[in-house]
């Protein structure tokens, strides 16, 4: 058994360093295979043979946290602990910042962020410029900002609902292209103010980052430039298909830029998922899908399996048997087994025959039991997830309040020293 002395005061546990050693890499693992007392003191600080014993003048709360991560694979930040002390801790024992939990991380990287923008002399400007764009709950700039972005969001989402009205439509048919109706050209207005706002906000977001490689992979972000282009794009293939019919290309390239056009505007409705920025819930979803890749793996094999199954015995019971044709093919049965699997049976292909109807009465109960057993796990994830992230946000929202009642605390005492 080995002992542990952590700035003076001895660590309560005695632990089996072949439990808790899983990782050779770190300073424990490191120590472990030390062969003579010179190893041993270039990695520890004092070391007592007699008794076994090694001592760290290190924080024995982040010894206790970095052991318990090497016994059962958990590692969080210390509440109690600034974050960039506990990422010297983690190097100086030779953990890696990627085993923190996935929320942890995150604040770890915001306080880099924080530290970097402080060194270069431009850390309260950044600081402020962050709250208001990515922490609605850090202040009242920060509230309007996100009630602006979701009004925009709402605006765009009916502006395409009314863009598809049939009359619209056949107006926009009538006039030429080198003219617009009165209809048009608002809602042509009213789009280009949402776009000019998404693209500021975007440009914001991007200013106030650190590492811009990793902003532009992040899958929100990713959302937000494949709803803006297609404006952006469209503007210039209007402009060439003006420039096309005037030059006398004839129909056909204008029906391809025509439809280039309102494949571009579909894609406007990519401004919705920008909810999930200021929805718990949606930022929930996200996350537990994140976390039930594997479930949501299982489901889809549980769903291929017995389609694979099904498909073929509805075709053979209603080839043989059935009144009438419709299911021509064993191809053409697996629509019918995933709706039928699925309970949502849109009564396009019914088997006629009573062989039929028993297969079709068993691939409905099988697919009820087969998509339960996942869902069940995917549920208690949901929750999981959900009272981490609400967990988080209040915890923000006290770290912020605290933040600015200490900041008016010091302009007040500075206030009554003058």
């Amino acid at each position: 058994m080995i002992h542990f002395g952590l700035s003076g005061s001895p660590f309560p546990k005695r632990s089996a360093l072949s439990r808790q050693l899983e990782f050779p890499l770190t300073r424990l693992g490191k120590l472990r295979g030390c062969r003579s007392e010179a190893e041993i003191m270039d990695l520890c600080d004092d070391y007592d043979g007699s008794r076994n014993e090694y001592f760290f003048d290190r924080s024995p709360s982040a010894f206790r946290t970095i052991v318990s991560f090497l016994a059962a694979g958990k590692l969080r930040l210390l509440r109690e602990m600034c974050a960039l002390s506990f990422q010297e801790e983690l190097l100086y024992w030779g953990v890696e910042e990627n085993h923190l939990d996935w929320c942890c991380l995150r604040k770890l990287r915001l306080r880099q962020e924080e530290y970097k923008e402080q060194q270069s002399g431009t850390g309260g400007c950044m600081r402020r410029l962050r709250d208001m764009v990515e922490n609605p709950h850090s202040g009242l700039p920060g509230k309007i900002f996100a009630c602006l972005s979701v009004l925009f969001v709402a605006i765009t989402a009916v502006t395409l609902c009314v863009s598809t009205m049939p009359d619209l439509r056949e107006e926009e048919e009538r006039v030429s292209s080198l003219s617009c109706s009165q209809r048009c050209y608002n809602i042509f207005v009213l789009e280009t103010v949402c776009v000019a706002w998404f693209s500021l906000e975007f440009l914001l977001r991007f200013i106030q980052t650190q590492s811009k490689c990793t902003f532009l992979r992040t899958p929100l972000n990713v959302i937000d430039v494949v709803a803006i282009l297609p404006y952006y794009i469209t503007l210039i293939v209007d402009s060439l298909s003006v420039g096309g019919k005037a030059t006398g290309s004839g129909n056909n390239y204008l029906e391809k830029v025509g439809l280039v056009l309102r494949v571009l505007r579909a894609l406007r409705i990519f401004y919705v998922m920008r909810l999930a920025r200021h929805s718990l819930g949606l930022q929930t979803l996200g996350l537990t899908v994140r976390r039930c890749t594997r479930e949501f793996g299982l489901l889809l094999l549980f769903l291929c399996v017995a389609m694979a199954l099904f498909s073929p015995l509805v075709f053979l019971a209603e080839s043989e048997l059935g009144a009438k044709q419709e299911f021509t093919s064993i191809p053409g049965s697996y629509w019918w087994a995933v709706i039928s699997m699925t309970t949502v049976g849109y009564g396009d292909m019914v088997p006629r025959s009573i062989p039929g109807q028993v297969v079709a009465l068993s691939s409905i109960l099988s697919g009820i039991l087969l998509m339960a057993f996942p869902v069940t796990s995917i549920f208690h994830t949901f929750s999981r997830s959900y009272v981490e992230l609400k967990a988080e946000q209040t915890r923000s929202e006290s770290e912020f309040l605290k933040f600015y009642r200490g900041a008016a605390a010091a302009f007040f005492f500075f206030l009554n020293l003058t």
